[in-house]
């Protein structure tokens, strides 16, 4: 949160009150998360919110680099960090827990950005996303039957 309220101090953007409690929700999570479950955490937590309202929010949290929409999940996750130019935006999505890493990557930015100058294409946004399994949900198949 802290550089969420620093991002928006920087560029004279306002951090609601809404703002705040859906940004909160998404960094509390290490899953993408939902509008609609966003909605139902505020309404849970006392703060019954439109579902368009949600929406909106998160629209300016993307827009600002402060989130972003996993679009195979149709869902929303925290960024975890400033990106730089010409990065690409990794999403390691454990497709059994859902948890997800991001990283980010100079090297396949560049090949990237030469193979789309190759074919003519101007990329919108240089997002991947890569599904998988995590560690932890690897380590819990191998182990044996019992142990725990």
């Amino acid at each position: 949160m802290a550089r969420v309220e620093q991002c928006c101090a920087e560029r004279g953007l306002r951090l609601t009150p809404l703002r705040r409690s859906v940004m909160k929700a998404l960094a509390e999570s290490h899953a993408p998360v939902g509008a609609y479950d966003i909605v139902q955490r505020l309404t849970a937590a006392g703060e019954p919110t439109p579902p368009m309202s949600v929406y909106r929010v998160l629209d300016f949290l993307v827009a600002e680099g402060l989130a972003h929409r996993i679009e195979s999940r149709n869902a929303y996750l925290a960024c975890t960090h400033p990106h730089e130019a010409g990065e690409v935006v990794i999403f390691l999505i454990c497709e059994r827990c859902s948890d997800t890493k991001e990283v980010a990557s100079h090297a396949i930015g560049r090949d990237l950005a030469w193979a789309a100058r190759a074919a003519g294409f101007e990329p919108r946004q240089r997002v991947l996303e890569v599904a998988g399994s995590c560690a932890r949900c690897r380590e819990a198949d191998a182990a044996p039957a019992g142990a725990g």
